[in-house]
């Protein structure tokens, strides 16, 4: 498992670093290569900028309480905060998240929950018209502007 030069598109696990079920930390952790979490970590989990193959592994028992950024994020345990992957996250049935998923592709396992949403990270964010400001006599917006509106929500 350490040590093994394949990577994790291989089908192999590569882990540089763990952090083990009995550790607690407390603060910020940065990283690259493979991180496998099976303690508890209290603060934001990010990849290094340019690591593009930094892949965050939250173990079964792992819990993680903080943001985390990752180009590939596999999830079996708990999260309590947001995930902002750039190629993939994965949550296992026995994955708890809370908070939002931000992702390119996303494989959700029967059995995972999500508390939050899933937002593809290149759909982009779609704005309503401005209402028109134009009211008749008695006070009701102008039918032309209620047209544009339903047919932005369409």
């Amino acid at each position: 498992m350490f040590g093994n030069s394949k990577s994790n598109r291989d089908g192999q696990l590569v882990v540089d670093a763990l952090i083990g079920n009995q550790v607690v930390i407390r603060g910020d952790v940065e990283f690259s290569g493979g991180l496998y979490v099976e303690g508890r970590i209290h603060g934001k989990v990010i990849a290094q900028e340019g690591a593009s193959a930094a892949t965050l592994t939250v173990a079964e028992h792992g819990v993680i309480e903080g943001e985390i950024r990752a180009h590939v994020v596999v999830i079996s345990g708990r999260l309590d905060g947001d995930v902002h992957a750039t190629e993939k996250v994965e949550l296992t049935p026995s994955a708890r998240v809370n908070g939002n998923v931000h992702y390119q592709v996303v494989e959700m396992n029967a059995g995972a929950q999500l508390n939050g949403r899933l937002i593809h990270a290149s759909a982009p964010v779609a704005a309503l018209p401005a209402p028109d400001s134009t009211e008749d006599g008695d006070g009701k917006a102008d039918t032309a502007a209620r047209r544009k509106l339903a047919e932005a929500m369409a």
